[in-house]
């Protein structure tokens, strides 16, 4: 084999056994919703071994995929909501981290960086993070064939406000939150919360990311809409639930609530609530929660395989 041989070799072994990444804005055109202002402007803090990866001030929201080997691949998809209190976005540990765990799986997964909800920059900015989780999800299904992803396999994962972010696409779906045309589905067809704020009820809620969301003066009515439990029905998603009972921030109660609602109309869900890890841990180090990862593979594994 002469050297121009081995060099095609090489080339065709990176492209298939190695994971592609590319980054993707989310909206073609203009963004909805949107106010332009010379004073926001994103920048980037941490990515330190001391300090996590934070971005801040998100105006322009993008979708990046990250695609499993093809000796691996099996066609799932998972897009990825980091937390962050609606305030930053925590997207190292709990978006690039996780992605590159998925596609360790043959999972394809997808980070999204959605806009965190800012009066300057939003209309209404209780939508704006639902209209580009609404977005990301339809655009993830409408290039199914060129990524490699099968249609109805394709679920949201989402971290503590990331979580909240995730449980209102699987609930809020179908809500008119950006005019478009487009008849592709937004509803995810599983979904991952990982010590998730679902309730923005006064007794359970993280007060930063109702507050972030919503306004210090929101009323009972957009509370109600944005508290996930009171929206579940029977064609929400099935969902996998993962808290710490020691969670100070978001309490564990979030979940509770969630599964109990799930219960109620039939929907497929299962929890693993460890005694310690407090919060904002990702795939996790030491201690009982350590092992989330495992439960949620084999979670997936039974949705996967049906």
């Amino acid at each position: 084999m002469n050297l121009k041989s081995y060099f095609i070799l090489a080339v065709f072994f990176t492209l298939y056994f190695t994971n592609a990444q590319e980054e993707y804005p989310l909206w073609e055109n203009s963004i909805p919703g949107q106010i332009k202002s010379d004073e926001v402007k994103e920048y980037a803090t941490g990515g330190t071994a001391e300090e996590i990866l934070r971005f801040h001030q998100i105006t322009e929201p993008t979708l990046k995929a990250y695609l499993p080997s093809k000796k691996l691949a099996n066609g799932a998809a998972v897009l990825i909501c980091p937390g962050g209190g609606y305030k930053i976005l925590a997207i190292d540990h709990e978006g690039y981290q996780i992605a590159e765990w998925l596609n360790g799986l043959g999972i394809s997964a997808f980070v999204l960086k959605y806009r965190l909800p800012d009066d300057r920059i939003m209309i209404d900015k209780s939508v704006g993070p639902l209209q580009d989780a609404q977005k990301a999800l339809r655009t993830i299904r409408k290039n199914a064939k060129k990524w490699g992803v099968n249609p109805n396999q394709i679920g949201v994962m989402g971290f503590s406000a990331g979580g909240h972010l995730a449980a209102t696409l699987s609930t809020h779906y179908d809500a008119m939150v950006y005019e478009h045309m487009d008849e592709v589905s937004a509803r995810p067809d599983f979904s991952i919360l990982v010590y998730p704020v679902i309730s923005f009820q006064e007794n359970i809620t993280h007060g930063g990311s109702r507050n972030n969301l919503l306004g210090k003066s929101a009323s009972q009515k957009d509370v109600d809409y944005f508290s996930n439990e009171l929206q579940v029905d029977k064609n929400t998603p099935p969902a996998l639930l993962i808290h710490s009972i020691d969670d100070l921030a978001v309490p564990v109660e979030n979940s509770f609530e969630y599964l109990k609602q799930l219960k109620a109309f039939s929907v497929p869900a299962e929890i693993h609530a460890f005694a310690d890890g407090g919060h904002g841990y990702g795939l996790g180090r030491t201690g009982t929660y350590s092992i989330w990862s495992k439960n949620a593979e084999n979670w997936l594994n039974s949705i996967l395989n049906k």
